[in-house]
């Protein structure tokens, strides 16, 4: 039996449907921006992707925390 999954990739399943792309790309998105800090993607996928804060900022805390390694 699995557990449910927790924390920012909880959101990925209702992010996917609503926006019409994988995660995968968000993610790529997020890594080729210029910006490196969280509020500044968090901003930027609101204002130009049209991204809720909640679902900005899941994937912004998710992509940053792979990419630091935790």
């Amino acid at each position: 039996m699995t557990s449910p999954v927790k924390g920012p990739a909880s959101y990925f399943p209702s992010i996917e449907k609503k926006y019409g792309r994988p995660i995968a790309e968000w993610k790529d998105l997020i890594r080729a921006s210029p910006l490196t800090k969280h509020m500044e993607l968090v901003n930027w996928l609101k204002t130009e992707h049209g991204l809720g804060h909640g679902h900005a900022n899941a994937l912004v805390g998710h992509t940053l925390a792979e990419d630091s390694g935790r």
